[in-house]
């Protein structure tokens, strides 16, 4: 009973008069945004039906160009017909089981508010996978290195990428990123800006002739902070809010569409730990790139539901299948970086 008594006071002694009213209104957990589905290349998703079919990709031939004079034998070359693959062999699932009797009891559809989680959920282990292929790790939620990846060593930006950096620590470690301090007119020589490892990450795909339409930046919350504090003109720039779904920050900097996701990698403690030196155990990842640089296809194959065989109940279940390919690791960047 909410309503406290005197002492000795004992009419209506239980609390009964004051019943509990339980509201139709539920309070809905708070989704993360999703960016996959805007960075990635979809074109081969019709081409796809079942977990364990492929499609063939054929790479553009590579073509020679040489000098020509007069009277020169010319020489045909012969076209390479290098493909990749692209297999549906991820899957995820759910299953969840609703009594009769809780059912016709309820006064809340509890059996849609979990039908709608778990396709929340199913979107959410998909995105998390995905952007941790793309970054070279294992799924963010394992907080682990992958191992091997699909990247190239020159494109992953590390501490020994910038010159500026003096601190003497091994040069693979994670980039110390720290704001100019108040009346400054430098950064210290132990870290960079936000900024500049965002105008690395432009260099390194304009030297590798990278289309410029179509360019992506997903960065993390620590990393938006610190952009934000960097110059808060970078985050005000003129926009249509209606357009900013699915992690979109920002239409344009530096030429990317700059996204927000806290599916992105992280090692250790992640990128909030503090430190200009020796970071290699903690730190988050960004990851840029051009929207053909991966491909994916997903489909959710099984959404059903049945009976119970062991009790007067439902079950609901469904399962989700995808796959993911990079077709082009040179239209890819990355950097590990932690605060400084």
């Amino acid at each position: 009973m909410a309503f406290s008594s005197a002492t000795g006071y004992q009419n209506l002694p239980n609390g009964n008069f004051s019943p509990v009213i339980y509201s139709k209104q539920v309070q809905l957990a708070f989704r993360k945004s999703t960016v996959v589905g805007d960075i990635t290349n979809s074109d081969y998703f019709g081409e796809i039906a079942n977990q364990g079919d492929t499609v063939r990709i054929i790479k553009e031939p590579e073509i020679s160009v040489k000098a020509y004079a007069r009277g020169t034998q010319v020489t045909a070359q012969d076209l390479d017909d290098e493909d990749f693959t692209l297999t549906v062999d991820k899957s995820n699932y759910y299953a969840f089981k609703m009594d009769d009797i809780e059912e016709a009891h309820s006064h809340i559809n509890f059996m849609q508010l979990a039908t709608d989680r778990a396709a929340y959920r199913l979107a959410d282990q998909y995105d998390q996978e995905v952007l941790g292929y793309l970054a070279g790790y294992k799924q963010g939620s394992l907080h682990s290195n992958a191992g091997t990846d699909e990247l190239l060593t020159s494109m992953k930006l590390i501490k020994s990428s910038f010159a500026s950096i003096t601190t003497s620590s091994a040069g693979d470690h994670s980039i110390p990123v720290a704001n100019l301090a108040p009346g400054a007119t430098a950064v210290s020589t132990a870290a960079v800006t936000p900024m500049v490892i965002i105008n690395r990450m432009s260099r390194l795909l304009n030297q590798q002739q990278v289309d410029t339409q179509d360019r992506w930046l997903v960065v993390d919350p620590i990393f938006m902070e610190l952009l934000g504090d960097e110059n808060s003109k970078l985050v005000n720039a003129d926009f249509n809010a209606a357009e900013l779904k699915n992690g979109l920050a920002l239409t344009n900097i530096a030429g990317f569409r700059l996204y927000v996701s806290s599916n992105l990698p992280a090692v250790g403690t992640g990128a909030g730990t503090s430190g200009t030196a020796n970071q290699n155990a903690n730190f988050g990842v960004l990851v840029a790139g051009h929207g053909s640089a991966i491909a994916t296809a997903e489909q959710l194959s099984k959404t059903e539901t049945y009976r119970d065989p062991d009790s007067f109940a439902d079950i609901v279940r469904g399962m989700h299948l995808y796959g993911r390919k990079i077709l082009r690791p040179e239209a890819i960047v990355t950097a590990k970086y932690n605060t400084a």
